[in-house]
């Protein structure tokens, strides 16, 4: 992977961590809402909290997009993985949530996953999509019945 791939993939981490942050610390403002009442569904997503969420998870989204088209899905989604580390220390940090020694440990034990994860190739090698077609064309010719 070149320096750009990488970035991409820090993008991922770091704005879905802030992304997910700030609509948390939005809605903590906000009575609780339920989906039919779409006047109260349009004011959350006004608050400015939930709205700066928004924004950093639509970068989220781009890098993430940007990502699939260069390594399997396989492969972006445990290397996004990472964020839990950064949305654990915002959460304690930003949100004075109480991080447990169990959360900390699972977190660890995704932490090591990605590792195993990101030791392979990002993207798996498709075969030409016109030697598909040949050969399944080619197949179809011979396992025709006669009529």
């Amino acid at each position: 992977m070149d320096l750009k791939k990488y970035l991409v993939l820090a993008g991922i981490i770091v704005s879905g961590a802030v992304g997910d942050v700030l609509l948390a610390r939005g809605m903590k403002t906000m009575p609780q809402i339920e989906l039919h009442e779409l006047g109260s569904v349009v004011a959350a997503i006004l608050n400015p909290w939930v709205a700066g969420g928004i924004f950093f998870l639509l970068i989220f989204f781009a890098c993430y997009l940007t990502a699939l088209t260069w390594a399997d899905l396989t492969f972006v989604l445990p290397a996004a993985a990472l964020d839990y580390v950064l949305l654990a220390l915002l959460s304690q940090w930003f949100l004075h949530e109480n991080v447990t020694v169990t959360r900390w440990l699972g977190i660890l034990l995704i932490t090591a996953g990605v590792g195993f994860v990101t030791r392979g190739p990002a993207l798996t090698p498709m075969p030409e999509t016109a030697e598909i077609v040949h050969e399944e064309a080619e197949h179809h010719r011979h396992h025709e019945v006669p009529r």
